[in-house]
This record gives structure tokens, sequence and C-alpha cells, in this order.
């Protein structure tokens, strides 16, 4: 492989794929809406706000170099040279970044005509069929349609309008974010009536807890649950941590919570998490920290307790 040198590669990574095809491939531009647009060879692959998705495959990037090499299946140093020689000829134009005070359009992928693959997914983790149900009936959740039906949960805000939505791949580690997502309004499920909220760190979390609930005899949806959709990272000084933009909103929204149970992964992140969060959180509410009982997080814990195998991600396997 020929030698590149790093600040080469750094060069080329610089270039995001809409500079690269407005400027290099105009003709494979199709604009689709608002600040979307879309490939003429593969009208699934949406561009937005910077990143790009390719929903039928469940793939995406932020790059022209991530592009040329998932999706063109270019070679690296092939596509590094094409980039950087490109824009030693003919230097690009950059569009002026958006106001972040404009209004986020959330790009959600086209839905599956049934869920059938991400209910045996999901039904393999141990999530509860009622749970499931409860989820696609109120929009919560579906399965995307294309070559790869990935899992889209979707986070409704107060007025039950879709303002978030999160991919997770079946049978792969795939996992991103949908184009237009606010993360102030990340998966979650409302209780009619309750001053208690759960946190989690993930969707499947969430519902393996309400799963856990369910099988212990208890009201699943008797309290507020809310997902993260990710691990949250302090920063290093933890009393200058910021409270996560989802929670923030959460109880902004629902006044009525006064107690807050961090249902954190037990690893050095989770743990990490839950005491800046315990730190930075108005002393007005009760707050309290719950690890799973059993393995790192609450979906180990439901499926050692249902005793079926515990399916992780690459980076579910790496302690942080």
């Amino acid at each position: 492989m020929p030698y590149i040198p790093p600040e080469v590669v750094a060069k080329a990574k610089e270039m995001d794929l809409l500079t690269y095809l407005k400027n290099y491939e105009p003709g494979e531009l199709v604009h689709f809406g608002g600040s979307t647009y879309c490939t003429r060879t593969h009208d699934s692959l949406k561009i937005s706000n910077g990143k790009w998705c390719w929903f039928s495959r469940g793939i995406g990037g932020k790059t022209a170099l991530d592009y040329l090499i998932k999706v063109r299946e270019i070679p690296f140093t092939e596509a590094v040279e094409m980039i950087v020689g490109q824009a030693a000829i003919h230097p690009p134009t950059y569009e002026p970044a958006p106001k972040k005070d404009a209004p986020k359009v959330l790009l959600l992928p086209p839905a599956s005509r049934c869920a059938t693959h991400a209910v045996s997914y999901l039904s393999g983790r141990g999530i509860d069929s009622e749970v499931i149900d409860f989820c696609i009936s109120t929009g919560r959740l579906y399965e995307s349609s294309g070559r790869y039906h990935n899992v889209v949960f979707v986070g409704h805000d107060r007025y039950g309008k879709a303002r978030y939505a999160n991919l997770r791949g079946i049978g792969s580690d795939f996992k991103g974010e949908c184009n237009g997502s606010d993360k102030r309004f990340s998966f979650n499920i409302p209780a009619e009536n309750s001053g208690i909220l759960h946190l989690f760190e993930s969707a499947i979390d969430l519902l393996s807890f309400a799963t856990i609930r369910k099988l212990s005899g208890m009201n699943w949806r008797s309290d507020h649950l809310l997902s993260l959709a990710g691990v949250y990272q302090p920063r290093e000084k933890i009393e200058e941590s910021a409270v996560p933009l989802a929670l923030t909103q959460y109880l902004r929204d629902h006044p009525e919570i006064k107690t807050i149970i961090l249902r954190l992964d037990n690893d050095r992140a989770g743990r990490l998490a839950a005491k800046a969060l315990m730190a930075v959180l108005p002393k007005n509410y009760i707050i309290d920290a719950r690890f799973p009982p059993r393995g790192k997080d609450y979906n180990d814990c439901l499926c050692m307790h249902l005793g079926i195998p515990i399916i992780r991600s690459k980076e579910k396997n790496q302690e942080r």
C-alpha cells in the first residue's frame, strides 16, 4: 500500500460529502427537500446536517472519504488521492454553515410493510411482546424498509410529534441517528400520573427494564421512562458537567417529576455518569442510582433472568 502522510489523510477527512458532490460530482447530487439531499445512484442515501446515511444498507458517515470507501468501495489510498488531488486542482467552495437556531427537520427512513425482523430481534433480546406492541402502535418503534432492516426508535415531544430517531442494525453493530434528530427528545415512554422518572442509556435498556417490571407483576407504565440515546460523558471536573439535553427537556415538560432514578450501565462509564448527574442535577430532586443487579446493563439482567444468550455490540464488550 502506498504511503500517504498523516497530514494528507487529515486534509482529505476535512471535506464533507455535500461539499465534495457539489464541487466535483454535481450530476450525482439531487435536492430532496429543505437542507436534505440524496444521490442520483442511491435515492435512499440522504445527506443532511453535515452527515450522510444510506438507509437501505444501514451505513453512514460524515466525510466524503467515508462515502468513497463505504459506498463506492474505492480503496483507502485511492480515495484520499482522489479528494486531495481534485481539491488541489479546483479548490472547493464550501457552503456557509447553517444557523444553529434553524429548526431541524427529522428525516425518518421509509417503514417496512411489517415489523417482522424488528419484532424477532427484540424478542430475541427478551423484550416482552406487550411492550413491543405498545411501542409499535404508538409510533415509537418500527422497522425500516430496504435491503438492511433496521429497528427505528422514535422520540416524541410532549405533543406527540416525532422529533428524534435512532437506528439499530439487526444482525450488525450499526447504530446511528436519523438526520435532523433533536437530542432534546430522545426515546421515552411517559407515565399518565407519576412523579418518578427512570433514566437509561439506551432504548433497549429502557424496554428491558419495562419487561422486568412486567415479569415481576408490576405495571410497567406506572412511571416515566427516558433514554439518553447513548453514554453520557461528564467533563473532567464533574461539577462543571452539563445536564443532558434530553433530561433537561423532559423535566421541563413534566414538572410533576420529583424523583429521578439513574439506571445506567454498571461499568466505569456508567458509574462515572451517575456520579456526575447526582452532582449537577438540581437539589430539589430526589436522586438515586440503581445499577442492574446482574450483568452490565438492564438487557444483560433480563437475558440472565430469562436464561437466553446476551447480545452485545462490539463497543458494549469494551469496559469504558
